[in-house]
């Protein structure tokens, strides 16, 4: 049922005026909807992206402004130890570490790898600047670092080279922990000369063993591998 919108009167559905005053009969739902006027701009703004080498020349300005700062503070006022060689070291870290991502992106992966590893133990070797004895960084910082970097790039290699998948990460990483546990755990006795021997890192070495044997279990099993991937969801 339907009404004139001027005059009230009953209108029949095949109508298209008002047989009383001729107004049109307009159904409502079949009136196009149209906005006068648009809310948001019609073109998004537009913002320059920072350049890289913009970016890394701000960066090594803020490190080495920084460094040169807590120097001349370390000389001039507080000049009672060398604390300043910790932030220059701190920042020199920093640097290497931006390297790839701002400095120069096309550096292989492996090579800044291998700077990280070389910065840390500079900057290992400068604390030694503020101890009485070089010791203990010849005989265990440097070895320490060395085997960390060289796990690492173990690690980047394998994850690079064969195909990648969570369990085959998952791999990776525990034989990593296993190997550093025990490194790192040999070099201490070796520093403290009490001879090569295991004891906490054993409790490590066999539980990452037994997760070791485990994922190599699965993933040479395909089947084994696609029914544990279901049930995880990974």
């Amino acid at each position: 049922m339907s009404y004139c919108v001027n005059c009230g009167v009953e209108l029949d559905v095949s109508l298209e005026t008002c047989p009383l005053c001729n107004t049109p009969v307009i159904n409502p739902n079949e009136i196009p909807y149209t906005r006068s006027t648009v809310p948001f701009p019609k073109e998004k703004g537009q913002v320059e992206v920072v350049k890289r080498k913009d970016l890394g020349i701000l960066l090594t300005i803020v490190l080495v402004t920084t460094a040169v700062t807590c120097g001349l503070l370390n000389v001039l006022v507080f000049n009672g130890n060398l604390w300043s060689v910790l932030v220059a070291g701190v920042c020199m870290i920093l640097w290497v570490l931006c390297i790839p991502f701002v400095i120069y992106p096309a550096l292989n992966v492996y090579a800044a790898l291998l700077f990280d590893g070389l910065s840390v133990g500079l900057y290992l070797h400068m604390i030694t600047f503020l101890t009485e004895s070089e010791g203990w960084y010849w005989g265990l910082a440097l070895p320490i670092t060395v085997l960390v970097t060289v796990l690492i790039e173990l690690f980047a290699l394998g994850i690079r080279k064969i195909p990648r998948s969570f369990l085959t990460t998952t791999l990776f990483v525990f034989i990593g922990t296993a190997v550093l546990c025990v490194g790192i755990e040999l070099l201490i006795h070796r520093y403290q000369g009490n001879g090569l021997r295991l004891s906490w890192s054993a409790v490590v070495l066999t539980v990452c063993v037994i997760i070791i044997i485990l994922l190599a279990t699965l993933l040479s099993r395909r089947r084994l591998r696609d029914a544990v991937r279901r049930r995880l969801h990974f």
